[in-house]
């Protein structure tokens, strides 16, 4: 599947999906976004500490984004679109990413950087196709009933990528494990050498730095060099009291050599 021919990203989306950025990665930036929110990232660059840093990306976008009044709102649509905030919607992905929520992420994703999702319930191969047109259906389902939902995924996709230049200054990939039963939602792009190959994934993926954990959600395990620039969200950057998860990290997608490891761990 071709990316999207638009995006609002500081690079083009064939840029973007391609082995070649993965391999050589640059910073990626979503227009406006810093620009229109300077407050908040000169605030966390005169932080030391990463968990003060979160509460303060937190409560700016408590403030920024009215989250807090939710109780104030006379009509329950009110009340309704203010609590679904960017929290509601990780943890929906958390939970099932072919869901409503997950739709809404992956919709982000496209508009974004202009990678259209590859898998949605099923697999997409074509956007004229009718499963393309039921994510679609999903994707404005779940941004209903929202304040700015997309708005809020941008500031947090800047800030954790402050977060994360912060705690892995001098690393711009990380080493994540995805644990998978069969490659039917993956399309293979090359064959490699044994164990290796070039697969497209989907626009967003769920990954863990955790390898054994990985064991627990597959038969098979993906190990991929994942460039810092493409994590949209690390499990840990936001206090465990706003949102639990278990090492899992939120991967953009597009073409990835992987590693495929077949045997247990121990």
């Amino acid at each position: 599947m071709r990316p999207a021919a638009m995006n609002l990203c500081n690079l083009p989306p064939w840029v973007i999906a391609s082995r070649h950025f993965n391999a050589h990665p640059q910073p990626l930036e979503i227009q406006g976004v810093r620009q229109a929110n300077p407050l908040l990232f000169e605030r966390l660059a005169a932080l030391d500490d990463a968990a003060a840093r979160a509460l303060q990306f937190h409560d700016y976008m408590d403030v920024t984004f009215q989250l807090h009044q939710w109780q104030q709102e006379t009509s329950a649509k009110g009340r309704k679109s203010l609590k679904n905030s960017y929290l509601r919607f990780l943890r929906g992905w958390m939970f099932d990413s072919n869901a409503l929520e997950g739709a809404v992420l992956k919709g982000w994703v496209e508009s974004r950087f202009g990678l259209p999702p590859t898998f949605h319930k099923e697999p997409i191969s074509d956007l004229n196709s009718h499963v393309y047109y039921q994510y679609l259906v999903d994707r404005m389902k779940g941004a209903a009933r929202t304040n700015a939902i997309n708005s809020q995924f941008d500031v947090l996709f800047e800030f954790v990528q402050q977060e994360l230049a912060s705690r892995y200054p001098r690393q711009m990939h990380l080493t994540l494990y995805r644990g998978v039963y069969d490659f039917h939602e993956y399309p293979l792009v090359e064959a490699l050498e044994k164990n290796r190959c070039v697969v497209r994934l989907n626009n967003l993926n769920s990954f863990t730095s955790d390898f054994e954990r990985a064991w627990e959600f597959g038969s098979k395990v993906m190990k991929a060099r994942v460039p810092r620039a493409k994590i949209f969200y690390q499990c840990g950057i936001l206090p465990s009291s706003l949102l639990k998860g278990e090492e899992e990290v939120l991967v953009l997608g597009g073409e990835y050599e992987i590693e495929v490891v077949t045997g247990g761990f121990g």
